[in-house]
Protein backbone atom coordinates (compact mmCIF):
# COMPACT_ATOMS: atom_id res chain seq x y z
CA UNK A 1 0.00 0.00 0.00
CA UNK A 2 1.44 3.65 -1.26
CA UNK A 3 1.95 6.09 1.58
CA UNK A 4 1.63 9.49 1.04
CA UNK A 5 3.87 11.74 3.46
CA UNK A 6 3.00 14.98 3.86
CA UNK A 7 5.10 18.61 4.86
CA UNK A 8 4.20 21.49 5.16
CA UNK A 9 7.40 23.31 2.97
CA UNK A 10 5.81 26.80 3.88
CA UNK A 11 2.21 28.58 4.29
CA UNK A 12 1.96 28.47 0.11
CA UNK A 13 2.98 24.66 -0.56
CA UNK A 14 2.85 21.22 0.88
CA UNK A 15 5.72 19.04 -0.40
CA UNK A 16 4.24 15.48 -1.17
CA UNK A 17 6.40 12.45 -0.82
CA UNK A 18 5.35 9.39 -2.03
CA UNK A 19 6.46 6.35 -5.10
CA UNK A 20 6.62 7.80 -8.62
CA UNK A 21 3.32 5.91 -9.64
CA UNK A 22 1.62 7.19 -6.87
CA UNK A 23 3.01 11.06 -8.27
CA UNK A 24 2.08 10.46 -11.27
CA UNK A 25 -1.76 9.48 -9.93
CA UNK A 26 -1.78 12.52 -7.88
CA UNK A 27 -0.36 14.63 -10.97
CA UNK A 28 -3.58 13.17 -12.98
CA UNK A 29 -5.47 13.93 -10.59
CA UNK A 30 -5.08 17.80 -10.25
CA UNK A 31 -5.31 17.64 -13.85
CA UNK A 32 -7.53 20.21 -15.50
CA UNK A 33 -8.21 20.85 -19.48
CA UNK A 34 -8.77 25.20 -19.16
CA UNK A 35 -11.83 26.57 -20.83
CA UNK A 36 -11.39 28.32 -23.81
CA UNK A 37 -7.97 26.94 -23.55
CA UNK A 38 -8.29 26.27 -27.33
CA UNK A 39 -8.49 30.18 -28.29
CA UNK A 40 -5.36 31.13 -26.65
CA UNK A 41 -2.35 31.98 -29.26
CA UNK A 42 -0.09 29.22 -27.04
CA UNK A 43 -1.91 26.58 -27.34
CA UNK A 44 -3.15 27.57 -31.18
CA UNK A 45 0.83 27.13 -31.75
CA UNK A 46 1.32 24.52 -29.45
CA UNK A 47 3.23 25.29 -27.00
CA UNK A 48 0.88 24.71 -24.30
CA UNK A 49 -1.52 21.52 -24.61
CA UNK A 50 -4.42 23.87 -22.56
CA UNK A 51 -4.75 21.90 -18.79
CA UNK A 52 -3.51 23.37 -15.66
CA UNK A 53 -1.69 20.88 -13.36
CA UNK A 54 -2.14 21.78 -9.21
CA UNK A 55 0.55 19.39 -8.65
CA UNK A 56 4.31 19.46 -9.68
CA UNK A 57 5.98 16.12 -10.01
CA UNK A 58 9.28 18.44 -10.63
CA UNK A 59 8.91 19.84 -7.12
CA UNK A 60 6.61 17.85 -5.46
CA UNK A 61 4.39 20.72 -4.64
CA UNK A 62 0.52 21.45 -4.15
CA UNK A 63 -1.54 23.96 -2.91
CA UNK A 64 -1.77 23.78 1.29
CA UNK A 65 -5.60 24.76 0.30
CA UNK A 66 -5.93 21.48 -1.35
CA UNK A 67 -4.69 18.88 1.29
CA UNK A 68 -8.39 17.61 1.88
CA UNK A 69 -8.56 16.91 -1.62
CA UNK A 70 -5.41 14.72 -1.51
CA UNK A 71 -6.72 13.12 1.51
CA UNK A 72 -9.80 12.14 -0.09
CA UNK A 73 -8.44 10.93 -3.36
CA UNK A 74 -6.07 8.74 -0.84
CA UNK A 75 -8.98 7.57 1.06
CA UNK A 76 -11.00 6.87 -2.31
CA UNK A 77 -7.72 5.00 -3.81
CA UNK A 78 -6.59 2.77 -0.57
CA UNK A 79 -3.80 4.62 0.27
CA UNK A 80 -2.30 6.32 3.67
CA UNK A 81 -1.68 9.93 4.46
CA UNK A 82 1.25 10.63 6.66
CA UNK A 83 0.17 13.66 8.41
CA UNK A 84 2.95 12.91 11.36
CA UNK A 85 5.15 16.21 10.49
CA UNK A 86 2.35 18.05 9.06
CA UNK A 87 1.21 21.52 11.82
CA UNK A 88 -2.06 22.68 11.24
CA UNK A 89 -2.45 26.57 11.89
CA UNK A 90 -5.53 27.74 13.47
CA UNK A 91 -7.33 29.04 16.61
CA UNK A 92 -9.17 26.82 19.22
CA UNK A 93 -12.29 28.48 19.71
CA UNK A 94 -16.20 27.70 19.92
CA UNK A 95 -18.61 29.25 18.43
CA UNK A 96 -20.17 30.91 21.71
CA UNK A 97 -16.25 32.64 22.25
CA UNK A 98 -16.53 34.07 18.72
CA UNK A 99 -20.34 34.95 19.08
CA UNK A 100 -19.58 36.97 22.70
CA UNK A 101 -16.60 38.64 21.06
CA UNK A 102 -18.30 39.91 17.57
CA UNK A 103 -21.63 40.99 19.87
CA UNK A 104 -18.83 42.67 22.70
CA UNK A 105 -17.20 44.73 19.41
CA UNK A 106 -19.95 47.47 19.93
CA UNK A 107 -20.95 47.61 16.09
CA UNK A 108 -22.42 50.53 14.61
CA UNK A 109 -24.65 49.35 12.08
CA UNK A 110 -26.82 51.18 9.91
CA UNK A 111 -30.54 51.36 11.24
CA UNK A 112 -29.62 50.62 14.72
CA UNK A 113 -29.08 46.49 13.21
CA UNK A 114 -27.10 44.32 15.32
CA UNK A 115 -24.73 41.15 13.19
CA UNK A 116 -26.24 38.69 11.84
CA UNK A 117 -26.10 34.48 12.67
CA UNK A 118 -24.63 33.80 9.23
CA UNK A 119 -21.63 36.89 9.48
CA UNK A 120 -20.89 35.25 12.89
CA UNK A 121 -20.56 31.63 11.86
CA UNK A 122 -18.40 33.05 8.84
CA UNK A 123 -16.02 34.39 11.40
CA UNK A 124 -16.30 31.36 13.28
CA UNK A 125 -15.39 29.07 10.13
CA UNK A 126 -12.35 31.21 9.09
CA UNK A 127 -11.08 31.69 12.68
CA UNK A 128 -11.09 27.76 13.96
CA UNK A 129 -9.72 26.24 9.93
CA UNK A 130 -7.49 29.37 9.52
CA UNK A 131 -8.16 29.76 5.95
CA UNK A 132 -11.58 29.78 4.33
CA UNK A 133 -13.09 30.75 0.87
CA UNK A 134 -16.21 32.70 2.42
CA UNK A 135 -18.87 32.31 -0.85
CA UNK A 136 -21.35 35.13 0.43
CA UNK A 137 -23.26 37.36 -2.20
CA UNK A 138 -23.24 40.94 -2.40
CA UNK A 139 -25.27 42.47 0.70
CA UNK A 140 -24.41 40.07 2.89
CA UNK A 141 -22.32 42.08 4.98
CA UNK A 142 -18.04 40.64 3.72
CA UNK A 143 -16.61 43.84 5.43
CA UNK A 144 -18.04 43.39 8.12
CA UNK A 145 -16.96 39.82 8.41
CA UNK A 146 -13.47 40.88 7.71
CA UNK A 147 -13.40 43.73 10.25
CA UNK A 148 -14.70 41.01 12.93
CA UNK A 149 -11.84 39.28 11.72
CA UNK A 150 -9.24 41.83 11.76
CA UNK A 151 -10.16 42.97 15.42
CA UNK A 152 -9.60 39.18 16.05
CA UNK A 153 -6.03 38.51 15.17
CA UNK A 154 -5.38 41.69 16.43
CA UNK A 155 -5.67 40.22 19.68
CA UNK A 156 -2.64 37.68 18.46
CA UNK A 157 -0.75 41.23 17.29
CA UNK A 158 -0.68 39.66 13.85
CA UNK A 159 0.01 42.28 11.17
CA UNK A 160 -2.63 42.25 7.97
CA UNK A 161 -2.73 42.56 4.41
CA UNK A 162 -5.83 43.45 2.52
CA UNK A 163 -5.98 43.02 -0.90
CA UNK A 164 -9.42 44.68 -3.11
CA UNK A 165 -9.07 44.83 -6.72
CA UNK A 166 -10.40 48.44 -7.11
CA UNK A 167 -9.13 52.24 -5.72
CA UNK A 168 -12.88 52.99 -5.13
CA UNK A 169 -12.72 49.81 -2.72
CA UNK A 170 -10.02 50.67 -1.08
CA UNK A 171 -11.60 53.62 0.08
CA UNK A 172 -14.77 52.02 0.62
CA UNK A 173 -13.17 49.31 2.96
CA UNK A 174 -11.15 51.47 4.81
CA UNK A 175 -14.92 53.66 5.37
CA UNK A 176 -16.83 50.78 6.40
CA UNK A 177 -14.49 50.34 8.91
CA UNK A 178 -14.75 53.97 10.22
CA UNK A 179 -18.23 53.32 10.50
CA UNK A 180 -18.13 49.97 12.14
CA UNK A 181 -16.01 51.99 14.72
CA UNK A 182 -18.17 54.76 15.64
CA UNK A 183 -19.59 53.20 19.04
CA UNK A 184 -15.95 52.11 20.09
CA UNK A 185 -12.19 53.54 20.88
CA UNK A 186 -10.97 51.62 17.56
CA UNK A 187 -9.76 54.12 15.52
CA UNK A 188 -9.03 52.96 11.98
CA UNK A 189 -6.53 56.33 11.01
CA UNK A 190 -4.48 55.12 14.05
CA UNK A 191 -4.52 50.73 13.13
CA UNK A 192 -4.68 51.05 9.06
CA UNK A 193 -2.76 52.57 6.19
CA UNK A 194 -4.07 52.53 2.33
CA UNK A 195 -1.89 51.62 -0.44
CA UNK A 196 -2.96 52.37 -4.09
CA UNK A 197 -1.74 55.44 -6.50
CA UNK A 198 -0.47 58.52 -4.70
CA UNK A 199 0.15 56.04 -1.15
CA UNK A 200 3.55 55.14 0.15
CA UNK A 201 4.33 51.40 0.04
CA UNK A 202 4.70 50.68 3.44
CA UNK A 203 4.18 47.61 5.24
CA UNK A 204 4.48 49.57 8.72
CA UNK A 205 1.35 49.65 9.54
CA UNK A 206 -0.82 46.79 11.65
CA UNK A 207 -3.11 46.52 8.92
CA UNK A 208 -2.38 47.76 5.45
CA UNK A 209 -5.82 47.71 2.91
CA UNK A 210 -3.85 47.61 -1.01
CA UNK A 211 -5.21 47.32 -4.68
CA UNK A 212 -3.00 44.25 -5.74
CA UNK A 213 -2.62 45.94 -8.45
CA UNK A 214 0.00 47.84 -6.17
CA UNK A 215 1.90 45.81 -4.69
CA UNK A 216 2.16 42.78 -6.63
CA UNK A 217 5.78 43.79 -8.35
CA UNK A 218 7.01 44.35 -5.02
CA UNK A 219 9.50 41.61 -3.92
CA UNK A 220 8.63 38.74 -1.46
CA UNK A 221 10.69 40.80 1.61
CA UNK A 222 7.92 43.36 1.63
CA UNK A 223 5.33 39.91 2.48
CA UNK A 224 7.08 38.54 4.42
CA UNK A 225 5.84 40.34 8.03
CA UNK A 226 2.31 39.53 7.19
CA UNK A 227 0.52 36.37 8.92
CA UNK A 228 -3.02 37.21 7.74
CA UNK A 229 -3.83 37.90 4.40
CA UNK A 230 -7.77 38.82 3.36
CA UNK A 231 -8.59 38.37 -0.42
CA UNK A 232 -11.94 40.60 -0.73
CA UNK A 233 -13.50 39.94 -4.10
CA UNK A 234 -11.48 36.49 -4.48
CA UNK A 235 -12.93 35.78 -7.79
CA UNK A 236 -10.69 38.22 -9.55
CA UNK A 237 -7.61 36.02 -8.16
CA UNK A 238 -7.29 33.90 -11.22
CA UNK A 239 -4.64 36.45 -12.58
CA UNK A 240 -1.29 35.58 -12.88
CA UNK A 241 0.21 38.66 -11.09
CA UNK A 242 -2.67 38.27 -8.40
CA UNK A 243 -1.32 34.79 -7.83
CA UNK A 244 2.17 35.64 -7.92
CA UNK A 245 0.98 37.55 -4.69
CA UNK A 246 -0.40 34.80 -2.90
CA UNK A 247 2.78 32.65 -3.99
CA UNK A 248 4.87 35.55 -2.30
CA UNK A 249 2.97 35.41 1.07
CA UNK A 250 4.82 32.21 2.31
CA UNK A 251 4.83 33.85 6.25
CA UNK A 252 0.75 33.64 6.00
CA UNK A 253 -0.89 30.87 7.33
CA UNK A 254 -3.92 32.86 7.75
CA UNK A 255 -5.90 32.96 4.77
CA UNK A 256 -9.45 34.58 4.21
CA UNK A 257 -10.70 34.98 0.48
CA UNK A 258 -14.53 36.26 0.25
CA UNK A 259 -16.19 36.64 -3.01
CA UNK A 260 -20.08 37.24 -4.07
CA UNK A 261 -19.40 34.66 -7.05
CA UNK A 262 -17.26 32.18 -9.04
CA UNK A 263 -17.16 31.40 -12.65
CA UNK A 264 -18.85 28.00 -12.07
CA UNK A 265 -15.17 25.71 -14.03
CA UNK A 266 -13.35 23.70 -11.20
CA UNK A 267 -10.30 24.81 -12.03
CA UNK A 268 -11.40 28.51 -11.00
CA UNK A 269 -12.53 27.00 -7.72
CA UNK A 270 -9.55 24.85 -7.18
CA UNK A 271 -7.33 27.51 -7.43
CA UNK A 272 -8.74 29.71 -5.04
CA UNK A 273 -9.61 26.99 -2.35
CA UNK A 274 -5.56 26.37 -3.12
CA UNK A 275 -4.48 29.92 -2.00
CA UNK A 276 -7.00 30.33 0.50
CA UNK A 277 -8.88 27.17 1.79
CA UNK A 278 -12.26 25.29 1.54
CA UNK A 279 -15.39 27.26 0.04
CA UNK A 280 -17.72 27.74 2.58
CA UNK A 281 -21.14 28.75 1.18
CA UNK A 282 -22.23 31.85 4.08
CA UNK A 283 -26.03 32.38 2.47
CA UNK A 284 -27.28 33.18 -0.79
CA UNK A 285 -28.90 35.86 -2.61
CA UNK A 286 -32.51 34.15 -2.68
CA UNK A 287 -32.07 33.67 1.43
CA UNK A 288 -31.52 37.06 1.72
CA UNK A 289 -34.19 38.21 -0.40
CA UNK A 290 -36.55 36.00 1.58
CA UNK A 291 -34.98 36.95 5.23
CA UNK A 292 -36.24 40.52 3.63
CA UNK A 293 -32.66 41.69 3.99
CA UNK A 294 -31.78 42.65 0.40
CA UNK A 295 -34.14 44.49 -1.85
CA UNK A 296 -36.68 42.32 -3.88
CA UNK A 297 -35.05 42.25 -7.36
CA UNK A 298 -37.68 42.94 -10.99
CA UNK A 299 -35.59 41.78 -13.93
CA UNK A 300 -37.05 42.69 -17.25
CA UNK A 301 -35.14 40.88 -19.95
CA UNK A 302 -35.64 43.44 -23.20
CA UNK A 303 -35.21 41.57 -26.38
CA UNK A 304 -34.62 43.96 -29.02
CA UNK A 305 -36.11 42.59 -32.65
CA UNK A 306 -34.31 43.74 -35.67
CA UNK A 307 -35.30 44.04 -39.32
CA UNK A 308 -34.12 41.45 -41.82
CA UNK A 309 -32.18 43.77 -43.56
CA UNK A 310 -30.00 44.55 -40.46
CA UNK A 311 -30.18 40.90 -39.75
CA UNK A 312 -28.76 39.89 -42.91
CA UNK A 313 -26.41 42.29 -43.13
CA UNK A 314 -25.02 41.06 -39.27
CA UNK A 315 -25.18 37.28 -40.04
CA UNK A 316 -21.67 36.93 -40.99
CA UNK A 317 -20.07 39.34 -38.13
CA UNK A 318 -17.34 38.13 -36.10
CA UNK A 319 -18.08 38.87 -32.53
CA UNK A 320 -16.29 42.02 -32.40
CA UNK A 321 -17.74 43.34 -35.16
CA UNK A 322 -21.10 42.85 -33.31
CA UNK A 323 -20.10 44.32 -30.59
CA UNK A 324 -19.03 47.31 -32.72
CA UNK A 325 -22.53 47.43 -34.33
CA UNK A 326 -24.56 47.56 -31.12
CA UNK A 327 -22.80 50.02 -29.68
CA UNK A 328 -22.92 53.03 -32.52
CA UNK A 329 -26.31 51.66 -33.79
CA UNK A 330 -28.04 55.37 -32.84
CA UNK A 331 -31.40 53.67 -32.32
CA UNK A 332 -30.47 51.44 -29.99
CA UNK A 333 -28.52 53.89 -27.89
CA UNK A 334 -31.47 56.02 -28.17
CA UNK A 335 -33.55 53.55 -26.90
CA UNK A 336 -30.79 52.85 -24.02
CA UNK A 337 -31.04 56.97 -23.25
CA UNK A 338 -35.03 56.85 -22.60
CA UNK A 339 -35.06 53.93 -20.64
CA UNK A 340 -32.58 55.14 -18.54
CA UNK A 341 -34.77 58.75 -18.53
CA UNK A 342 -38.12 57.01 -18.09
CA UNK A 343 -36.79 55.39 -14.65
CA UNK A 344 -37.92 56.94 -11.38
CA UNK A 345 -34.88 56.90 -8.39
CA UNK A 346 -31.69 55.78 -9.16
CA UNK A 347 -30.70 54.58 -12.39
CA UNK A 348 -27.29 52.56 -13.11
CA UNK A 349 -26.87 52.41 -16.97
CA UNK A 350 -23.00 49.93 -17.18
CA UNK A 351 -21.45 49.76 -20.35
CA UNK A 352 -18.26 47.76 -21.61
CA UNK A 353 -16.32 50.15 -23.89
CA UNK A 354 -15.71 54.16 -22.81
CA UNK A 355 -14.80 55.94 -25.97
CA UNK A 356 -16.85 53.93 -28.21
CA UNK A 357 -20.54 53.14 -25.80
CA UNK A 358 -19.84 54.94 -22.77
CA UNK A 359 -19.04 58.63 -23.59
CA UNK A 360 -22.06 58.50 -26.53
CA UNK A 361 -24.30 57.43 -23.89
CA UNK A 362 -23.64 59.66 -21.39
CA UNK A 363 -23.71 62.25 -24.28
CA UNK A 364 -26.97 61.48 -24.98
CA UNK A 365 -28.38 61.41 -21.80
CA UNK A 366 -27.12 64.25 -20.46
CA UNK A 367 -28.88 66.38 -23.32
CA UNK A 368 -32.17 65.16 -22.38
CA UNK A 369 -31.62 64.92 -18.31
CA UNK A 370 -33.13 68.70 -17.61
CA UNK A 371 -32.46 68.74 -13.98
CA UNK A 372 -31.65 65.42 -13.12
CA UNK A 373 -27.85 64.84 -12.02
CA UNK A 374 -25.69 62.56 -14.86
CA UNK A 375 -22.30 60.90 -13.40
CA UNK A 376 -19.74 59.30 -16.08
CA UNK A 377 -17.62 56.90 -14.69
CA UNK A 378 -14.97 54.89 -16.74
CA UNK A 379 -11.35 53.65 -15.04
CA UNK A 380 -9.84 57.32 -15.67
CA UNK A 381 -11.74 58.97 -13.03
CA UNK A 382 -9.90 59.56 -10.19
CA UNK A 383 -10.70 57.81 -7.30
CA UNK A 384 -11.78 60.04 -4.93
CA UNK A 385 -14.04 61.97 -7.53
CA UNK A 386 -15.44 57.89 -7.81
CA UNK A 387 -15.89 57.76 -4.09
CA UNK A 388 -17.51 60.85 -4.24
CA UNK A 389 -20.47 60.04 -6.68
CA UNK A 390 -21.07 56.90 -4.84
CA UNK A 391 -21.52 58.75 -1.96
CA UNK A 392 -23.63 61.72 -3.37
CA UNK A 393 -25.93 59.20 -5.34
CA UNK A 394 -26.82 57.95 -1.67
CA UNK A 395 -28.55 61.06 -1.31
CA UNK A 396 -29.83 61.59 -4.50
CA UNK A 397 -33.43 60.41 -5.77
CA UNK A 398 -33.46 60.49 -9.29
CA UNK A 399 -29.82 60.43 -10.68
CA UNK A 400 -27.94 58.70 -13.33
CA UNK A 401 -24.86 56.89 -13.23
CA UNK A 402 -23.31 56.03 -16.24
CA UNK A 403 -20.69 53.63 -15.27
CA UNK A 404 -18.27 51.01 -16.94
CA UNK A 405 -18.39 47.20 -15.93
CA UNK A 406 -14.99 47.28 -14.61
CA UNK A 407 -15.80 50.13 -12.34
CA UNK A 408 -19.03 50.10 -10.88
CA UNK A 409 -19.98 45.97 -11.18
CA UNK A 410 -17.58 44.74 -8.60
CA UNK A 411 -18.09 45.58 -4.72
CA UNK A 412 -18.99 49.09 -5.45
CA UNK A 413 -22.12 49.90 -2.57
CA UNK A 414 -24.66 51.94 -3.38
CA UNK A 415 -28.05 51.08 -1.07
CA UNK A 416 -30.37 54.02 -3.15
CA UNK A 417 -30.13 52.18 -6.23
CA UNK A 418 -33.32 52.01 -7.72
CA UNK A 419 -32.82 50.21 -11.30
CA UNK A 420 -29.50 48.71 -13.16
CA UNK A 421 -29.25 48.92 -17.20
CA UNK A 422 -27.13 46.33 -18.92
CA UNK A 423 -26.85 48.63 -22.00
CA UNK A 424 -23.58 45.74 -22.72
CA UNK A 425 -24.21 42.22 -23.37
CA UNK A 426 -21.82 39.92 -21.63
CA UNK A 427 -22.30 36.14 -20.80
CA UNK A 428 -19.80 36.31 -17.64
CA UNK A 429 -21.18 34.44 -14.22
CA UNK A 430 -19.43 36.30 -12.13
CA UNK A 431 -19.95 39.75 -14.76
CA UNK A 432 -23.43 39.39 -14.54
CA UNK A 433 -24.00 38.52 -10.95
CA UNK A 434 -22.02 41.22 -9.42
CA UNK A 435 -23.85 43.65 -11.53
CA UNK A 436 -27.12 42.64 -10.08
CA UNK A 437 -25.58 43.00 -6.58
CA UNK A 438 -24.85 46.59 -6.93
CA UNK A 439 -29.05 47.00 -6.54
CA UNK A 440 -29.76 44.82 -4.25
CA UNK A 441 -28.80 46.54 -1.06
CA UNK A 442 -31.79 48.42 1.02
CA UNK A 443 -32.33 51.97 2.27
CA UNK A 444 -35.06 53.87 4.28
CA UNK A 445 -36.60 54.81 0.92
CA UNK A 446 -36.04 51.52 -1.66
CA UNK A 447 -37.07 48.07 -1.24
CA UNK A 448 -36.83 46.60 -4.74
CA UNK A 449 -34.83 46.97 -7.80
CA UNK A 450 -35.33 46.67 -11.24
CA UNK A 451 -32.93 45.50 -13.75
CA UNK A 452 -33.33 45.83 -17.65
CA UNK A 453 -31.39 43.47 -19.31
CA UNK A 454 -30.85 44.26 -22.70
CA UNK A 455 -30.56 41.11 -25.39
CA UNK A 456 -30.32 41.68 -28.75
CA UNK A 457 -32.15 39.16 -31.64
CA UNK A 458 -30.34 39.29 -34.66
CA UNK A 459 -30.49 36.31 -35.82
CA UNK A 460 -30.67 35.02 -39.19
CA UNK A 461 -32.63 31.80 -40.39
CA UNK A 462 -31.05 29.56 -38.11
CA UNK A 463 -27.88 31.44 -37.13
CA UNK A 464 -27.88 33.01 -33.77
CA UNK A 465 -25.88 36.19 -33.60
CA UNK A 466 -23.49 36.15 -30.29
CA UNK A 467 -24.87 38.49 -28.06
CA UNK A 468 -28.27 36.61 -27.87
CA UNK A 469 -26.29 33.61 -26.91
CA UNK A 470 -25.17 35.50 -24.39
CA UNK A 471 -28.41 36.38 -23.37
CA UNK A 472 -29.81 33.22 -22.97
CA UNK A 473 -26.77 32.09 -20.83
CA UNK A 474 -27.50 34.67 -18.34
CA UNK A 475 -31.17 33.75 -18.10
CA UNK A 476 -29.48 30.49 -17.32
CA UNK A 477 -28.10 32.30 -14.67
CA UNK A 478 -31.12 33.87 -12.98
CA UNK A 479 -32.88 30.08 -13.40
CA UNK A 480 -29.41 28.80 -11.56
CA UNK A 481 -30.63 31.50 -8.91
CA UNK A 482 -34.22 30.85 -9.08
CA UNK A 483 -34.43 34.63 -9.83
CA UNK A 484 -38.05 35.76 -11.24
CA UNK A 485 -37.74 37.36 -14.88
CA UNK A 486 -39.88 38.02 -17.43
CA UNK A 487 -39.19 38.49 -20.87
CA UNK A 488 -40.35 41.45 -23.09
CA UNK A 489 -39.59 41.78 -27.21
CA UNK A 490 -39.45 45.37 -28.29
CA UNK A 491 -38.94 46.77 -32.15
CA UNK A 492 -35.97 48.48 -32.39
CA UNK A 493 -37.25 50.08 -35.85
CA UNK A 494 -40.03 51.71 -33.85
CA UNK A 495 -37.64 54.10 -31.50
Amino acid sequence: MSVIKLIKKNDVYLSVHTDPSTSQEISDHFTFEVPGAKFSPLYRNKMWDGKIRLFSMLTRELYVGLKSYLEHFAQVNGYTVDNSEYVETSDSVTYEIVEKFCKELDLSLPGNETIRDYQIDAVFRAIQDGRRLLLSPTGSGKSLIIYCLLRWNELFKRKQLILVPTTSLVEQMYSDFQSYSKNNEWKVSRHCAKIYSGFEKSNESEIVISTWQSVYELPKQFFAPFQVVYGDEAHTFKAKSLTSIMHKMVNSPYRVGTTGTLDGTKTHKLVLEGLFGPVYKVTTTKELMDREQLAELKIKGIVLQYEDSIRKQCKEYTYAEEMEFLCTFPPRNKFIRNLALAQTGNTLVLYQFVEKHGKILNDLIQAKAQDRKVFFVHGGVETQIREDIRKITEEETDAIIVASYGTFSTGINIRNLHNVIFASPTKSRIRNLQSIGRGLRKSDTKNTCTLFDIGDDLTWKTRKNYTLLHMIERVKIYNDEHFEYKLIKVDINAM
